[in-house]
């Protein structure tokens, strides 16, 4: 009996409609097995095979967050008729996301690729694509979004570039004190460094710093 409801329950969605547009259909289910699969691989190469080796998180945040944004942006694409001018204009937009500057820290031009991600998925809805399908995308990017911020990155790894005057510490036989100083400065432990630039006519270096954000 309460299959036989499940069944009519599924009907009934799928015949009904909202602006000429199904809240079900069978394509969601299709959507729920290539999710799954897709996480499941994405997320078994990044977090046993890469991070096995990669002990520095600064840039896991954003590999586990790409792989189901992408696949809901493909998913919707592919059930959705662009046009070539449109195509584009869309390469432009997602252009703009430049993870070699260093202006922008990766983790936030992460969140600038998830909110651009989400108003293009939400756009170009079509009918083709049931309501069923565009909520649960919706709600797991959100949901994926969440987990990782609060459960898996709470004490993931800060940058700061640090402008530095004592360029004799960068020294590598100075490895120790230039650590030390830096750690006094900004008061917490450094995980570890990066020069990025040294300046010797104007005895200034730029140092890249990580370390953990404290509760």
């Amino acid at each position: 009996m309460e299959l036989l409801l499940n069944d009519i329950t599924l009907m009934v969605l799928a015949k009904a409609r909202l602006f000429d547009i199904k809240f079900y259909d069978k394509d969601f289910l299709e959507l729920l097995v290539r999710f799954a699969f897709n996480i499941l691989i994405s997320y078994t190469i990044i977090l046993k095979v890469f991070n096995a080796t990669k002990k520095d998180s600064e840039y896991l945040f954003t590999y586990l967050i790409f792989s189901p944004v992408v696949f809901f942006i493909c998913h919707m694409f592919a059930s959705t008729k662009l046009s070539i001018g449109f195509a584009f204009g869309l390469f432009a937009v997602f252009s703009i996301l430049r993870y070699r500057t260093t202006t922008i820290p990766v983790k936030e031009m992460s969140y600038m690729f998830i909110i651009i991600a989400v108003a293009v998925i939400n756009a170009i809805s079509t009918k083709k694509i049931s309501y069923a399908e565009l909520i649960f995308t919706n709600v797991a990017i959100l949901g994926l979004t969440f987990f990782l911020e609060r459960f898996l990155f709470g004490s993931e790894i800060i940058t700061q570039l640090i402008h530095y005057e004592k360029v004799e510490n960068i020294k590598p036989e100075n490895a120790n004190a230039l650590k030390a100083d830096l750690e006094e400065r900004i008061g917490t432990t450094i995980e570890r460094y990066d020069i990025l630039e040294a300046d010797f006519l104007r005895d200034s270096a730029k140092i890249m710093i990580y370390y953990k954000r404290t509760k």
